[in-house]
């Protein structure tokens, strides 16, 4: 198959009908490792509870690399898009070469830093008796990360030459050998190894070496290699990689400052008992899931406004960020809605005790009000992003975290009053984060018609 979109004409419109064509692809891309995820949780829930619990600091840890790499996926998608836009989809080859190099070259010194230095951070903050088997885990987890960089980066290029529609492929591939092998490896089904708690770590890893191998079949069999000229050359390129690094750099720090934050939390949480542990599991589930729409209408705005700045037409910024804020806010509510008019059904899930839903009821209720203001949010700040202001992008989370830190500290330490009121954390963070993102497209600082980015 040949890609309908032209070499020369990827310049997007705003309009409903190409923000969708772009956002409901990435959503249902989005969606399938939401899915891995809480199926992860809700075998090793039917498994072992104490492993639903270890799941969270666990899954917040590798989640710190995961978003590191999105970070980097973000920026390249930025450079992509506005290469897009000005016309210059010759330098796609160059692009997708160089964000290759770095993704690589990143995740060993993620899997050096996990294999050799996070025994010694890991020893002092998890509980002694949770210890072994979660730094065992991780050991075995962040094998996947170079698989899911590469994944990542192949999934940006499909993203900035608007064929978004074939990203749900490699997701398929990747859920599908996911749950196979939960189901083979946890509990050791027909002749495989009963490994338990590290048997979700080799399923997960399994899958995203899938969701590679098939997103550059994809790139492959499609005809966009040979379109664009992808993966011919991996040589040196001075003045592209410089630019990645320059919009990268500024995303990675905020996506793993933003994260880490999150495991501090979830440390923090280890001293309220398993139940805690396993209620606050869940609600990481909760954010990924009822945020799928969230994140893939920031995706398409990052994308959109990086391929407007391209074509020099600023003034379309602001109302493309206002159309695609509704359009997010209005598929969230649906997400939200379900889940609070089914909470039972949904707790039932993890083969948990009555207690165990009578617990995270009032959590998901103050989890539902913080997705509500990530709708939102979340797109205000990627339009950040998507002006390639990445620098403005890390001040703005700085200041949010501290004050996210702050109320944290203060309901988690000093004045513990409920697990739901610690949750509503989240509803300072995005509140923080729509307001000064919001503040900065409205200043017009990005602006910049004689950009040569």
């Amino acid at each position: 198959m040949e890609s309908t979109a032209s070499l020369n004409n990827l310049k997007v419109q705003v309009n409903n009908r190409q923000i969708l064509s772009i956002a409901m692809p990435i959503t249902l891309a989005i969606l399938i490792p939401q899915i891995n995820m809480l199926t992860n949780s809700i075998f090793l829930g039917h498994f072992n509870p104490e492993a639903l619990g270890n799941a969270g600091i666990t899954g917040v840890f590798y989640l710190i690399f995961a978003v590191a790499g999105n970070g980097l996926n973000n920026a390249l998608q930025t450079v992509f898009s506005r290469n897009a836009g000005s016309g210059n989809s010759q330098n796609f080859k160059i692009i997708l070469t160089q964000g290759i190099r770095i993704s690589l070259q990143f995740a060993a010194v993620c899997i050096a830093f996990t294999w050799f230095i996070a025994p010694f951070i890991m020893k002092e903050v998890a509980e002694p008796k949770a210890y072994p088997l979660e730094m065992s885990f991780l050991k075995i987890r962040i094998l996947g990360l170079p698989f899911l960089y590469l994944f990542q980066m192949g999934n940006a290029f499909l993203v900035a030459s608007l064929n978004s529609r074939y990203l749900m492929i490699g997701f398929i591939f990747e859920a599908l050998v996911n749950i196979i092998f939960d189901y083979l490896l946890i509990w050791g089904h027909f002749g495989f190894p009963e490994m338990g708690f590290k048997g979700a770590a080799m399923a997960s890893v399994l899958a995203e070496a899938t969701g590679m191998l098939v997103v550059f079949a994809v790139i492959l069999y499609t005809g966009l290699k040979k379109k664009y000229g992808l993966l011919s050359s991996f040589s040196f390129n001075k003045t592209f990689n410089k630019e990645i690094l320059r919009v990268s750099v500024p995303l990675v720090s905020q996506y793993i400052i933003s994260v880490t934050t999150w495991l501090v939390f979830f440390i923090l949480i280890e001293s309220r008992g398993d139940q805690a542990k396993q209620v606050s599991n869940v609600m990481r589930n909760v954010f990924g899931l009822a945020g799928v729409f969230v994140w893939a209408f920031a995706s398409t705005t990052s994308s959109m406004v990086s391929n407007l700045m391209g074509q020099q037409r600023e003034d379309l910024v602001i109302p493309l960020v206002k159309r695609i804020s509704i359009w997010s806010i209005c598929f969230c509510a649906i997400m939200v809605s379900i889940l609070n008019i089914f909470p039972h059904v949904f707790f039932r899930l993890f083969d948990q005790p009555e207690s165990f839903a009578a617990a995270g009821i009032p959590v998901i209720r103050m989890v539902s009000a913080a997705i509500m203001f990530m709708s939102i949010a979340n797109i205000w700040l990627n339009s950040v992003t998507g002006t390639g202001k990445t620098k403005v992008n890390l001040a703005i989370e700085i200041v949010a975290i501290t004050i996210y830190l702050g109320h944290t500290w203060y309901f988690m330490k000093l004045n513990y009053i409920s697990l739901a009121v610690a949750w509503s954390n989240e509803l300072v963070y995005w509140g923080s984060i729509f307001i000064l993102s919001s503040i900065f497209i409205y200043s017009g600082k990005w602006k910049t018609k004689a950009n040569n980015f």
